[in-house]
């Protein structure tokens, strides 16, 4: 069905009693300005498919139809449909209905009870303590289609409730429930919940806290849920893309050192830590550092030693546990030098001087393993290593060397399968650290994507049988420019 005007007036109608009401409604069905989508349900949207028209409008229709009920179980804590159309609400029987693009289940329960509000119309919402309640309650389906959220999904949202709010909003919550549970025949829900609180409480305190439950390791790590938003959405940005994938030319040892070179230098480089370039050459080809400077020298060796080293870059982790591995061995050898910074142990407190911290440091460890599970799904190795890229940007788990180290993983997904890895020169530098901003920042996913895109085009252009040859390149591709002082051409 078609319409050319595109402003659609009462998208939804809804069957009367009213004779004069019918009457009107079947008129504009007669007459091609509506058509039925549901019993008692009318669309006069002509151009959007069904699906879409039930999905934009779900709470509408469902307190028309089952007005009194209440938005309960996972459904009171997501307030919308799951993806693929769930959507649960309590009312006087049990039920399932199915609508185009929606799946209402129908709960046989109580209506709304003391701080039940009402969510949209005559249809409520189950207050947090109720739908707590109803989450802890067990479900015979799986996935979406079941009316509670998985245990761990519990615990986050209850991790979210503390972050957000305080501890006090958790003694609240329990208290609620104490009250409400009797009244909803609940109280075995009850003693899951006050159990799953007790443990987020616990897990508050820190890692010298006393945990008796032993439900840390069941209920997985608590994760920063802002950076975990974005690292999925990234995740849908890149997933199911072919990108470009250039062969490495520079695969003979010398050449791959070559590169390695240039590639260590900009990325120190870009961190502040700055030197000559002929210093730079000397260092790594004396594997002396220079005096004065001993820590900034060997930070630039150490990180040449692994870009230059094709064993550890065709590394890659397979599991979460070697992510979390990976990252620490290569952090430790990259800041080995600086003891004060504890290589290879996550941070274990917040920034001192007062900035806030993108990440907790209590949610380090558990927003890496969670943002691992979007790396193990991406096909594409430009993709697995631009959002390993993002990953470790937006996380920071280190005190130190957070960037050299996320353009070693980086770079260590696209030399796995030989293809160019990607250089970052100082005149690109600002255009980089602009595209991580557009994604913490502005949620501007297309743009980083394209500024990678870039950078990793120019990066396939960079050959030399020596030193020297590469060098001249990448001067003659303003890659030495500061920013302000030119633009990368190639």
């Amino acid at each position: 069905m078609e319409n050319s005007n595109p402003v659609v007036l009462s998208e939804i109608l809804f069957g009367s009693a009213n004779p004069a009401e019918s009457k009107r409604i079947q008129q504009l069905v007669r007459k091609g300005l509506a058509y039925k989508i549901a019993p008692r349900v009318y669309t006069t949207n002509l151009a959007d498919n069904t699906h879409a028209i039930v999905k934009r409008n779900w709470f509408r229709i469902i307190a028309h139809l089952y007005p009194g009920a209440v938005l309960s179980h996972r459904s009171a804590l997501e307030c919308k449909p799951t993806p693929t159309g769930h959507i649960f609400i309590t009312h006087g029987y049990t039920k399932m209905v199915e609508l185009p693009g929606l799946t209402i289940h129908l709960l046989k329960g109580r209506g709304p009870i003391l701080d039940d509000k009402p969510f949209f119309d005559e249809l409520y919402r189950s207050q947090d303590a109720r739908a707590f309640l109803e989450n802890c309650s067990s479900s015979r389906k799986s996935e979406e289609a079941a009316k509670s959220l998985k245990t761990a999904e519990i615990s986050q949202k209850l991790t979210d409730l503390l972050q957000i709010h305080s501890e006090s909003a958790l003694i609240r919550l329990k208290e609620q429930a104490k009250v409400l549970a009797p009244m909803l025949g609940l109280e075995k829900e009850l003693t899951v919940l006050t159990k799953l609180i007790n443990v987020v409480q616990q897990q508050a305190l820190g890692p010298n806290a006393n945990n008796s439950s032993g439900l840390n390791n069941y209920l997985g790590k608590p994760f920063h849920l802002p950076s975990v938003k974005l690292l999925e959405e990234l995740y849908g940005h890149l997933a199911g893309n072919n990108y470009p994938q250039y062969p490495d030319q520079n695969l003979s040892t010398a050449t791959f050192q070559h590169f390695a070179f240039f590639e260590s230098y900009f990325s120190q480089y870009i961190d502040g830590n700055e030197f000559e370039l002929s210093e730079a050459r000397h260092m790594v080809e004396t594997a002396s550092p220079l005096s004065g400077r001993r820590e900034d020298a060997e930070d630039l060796l150490h990180t040449y030693q692994l870009a230059s080293n094709k064993k550890e870059m065709a590394t890659c982790p397979k599991t979460a546990q070697e992510f979390i591995q990976l990252l620490q061995k290569r952090h430790a050898f990259l800041v080995a030098s600086r003891p004060n910074k504890n290589p290879g142990k996550f941070k274990e407190s917040n920034n001192p001087s007062g900035i806030t911290e993108l990440v907790p440091w209590q949610l380090i460890e558990g927003t890496l393993i969670k943002g691992f599970d979007w790396y193990a799904l991406l096909q594409d190795p430009f993709a697995k290593s631009i959002y390993l890229l993002f990953l470790l940007s937006e996380v920071n788990p280190f005190a130190e060397g957070n960037g050299a180290l996320a353009r070693l993983m980086m770079n260590a997904e696209l030399a796995a399968k030989n293809l160019t890895k990607i250089m970052i020169p100082i005149v690109y530098a600002d255009a980089y650290q602009l595209a991580l901003n557009k994604i913490s920042q502005h949620q501007d996913f297309p743009a980083f994507i394209q500024s990678m895109l870039n950078i990793y085009a120019f990066s396939a252009t960079v050959l030399g049988d020596t030193k020297n040859e590469m060098e001249r390149y990448l001067r003659s591709a303003h890659a030495f420019y500061l920013p302000s002082q030119g633009k990368l051409r190639y």
